[in-house]
């Protein structure tokens, strides 16, 4: 007897779209913005532009919310190392060490994608290079901040430019970042690291290390 019941047809696989993000930054990260096509992305992903425009807007909208995961995740480990610490000169030493690992592992694009994502943007991009001038920007500030913190409570001497170490500490990110694109391995940018911090005060009130 044949079976009159009608076929039922297989759901369609399930969009992802945690997994498309991801994706998204790897490629924003490893290539920058502007280099990288709709049509890329969406072939990366394995969807179809509708598909991407409904789920997360334009391009645009989508390289935000990449960002914001990237800070979320990867972008993290600055102001974590920053927190591990009492005072803020042993935080940014921890930090750029921290940055010397995070910059060259071999799982993800070497460097910093809030540093080295929009460097090849033209004008009709200037809100994606303002949207990481300004998150580069709110970092120093939040670091100076820190760093007068550290002056007012005596950890640091009086005196010191707060200013000028918190500049320093971006542009040595900055640096390092690229070199890292450029193929340095973590050695080198952790003596790149060791070497920033010849420019910072000592702790007011350091220890001497004793021998065990």
């Amino acid at each position: 007897m044949a079976n009159d019941r009608p076929r039922r047809r297989g759901r369609p696989r399930a969009f992802d779209r945690d997994q498309a993000l991801l994706t998204a930054l790897h490629e924003f990260w490893q290539r920058g913005f502007e280099p990288v096509s709709v049509a890329e992305l969406t072939a990366a992903i394995g969807i179809t532009p509708p598909s991407l425009y409904a789920a997360f807007g334009d391009k645009k909208a989508l390289f935000r919310e990449v960002v914001e995961r990237y800070q979320q995740t990867h972008g993290a480990f600055f102001a974590t190392a920053l927190a591990a610490e009492k005072s803020v000169r042993d935080g940014v030493a921890r930090a750029l060490r921290a940055a010397a690992v995070e910059y060259t592992r071999p799982e993800h694009p070497p460097g910093c994608l809030v540093i080295s994502a929009a460097v090849n943007c033209t004008a009709a991009s200037a809100d994606i290079t303002e949207l990481l001038r300004a998150q580069r920007a709110t970092n120093i500030t939040a670091l100076r901040k820190r760093i007068e913190a550290d002056v007012t409570d005596g950890r640091l001497p009086a005196g010191t430019d707060a200013d000028g170490l918190a500049v320093l500490v971006g542009v040595i990110l900055q640096g390092m970042s690229q070199h890292a694109r450029d193929g340095a391995g973590t050695d080198e940018l952790l003596a790149v690291a060791e070497a920033a911090m010849l420019a910072w005060p000592a702790n007011v009130n350091a220890k001497p290390l004793t021998a065990a």
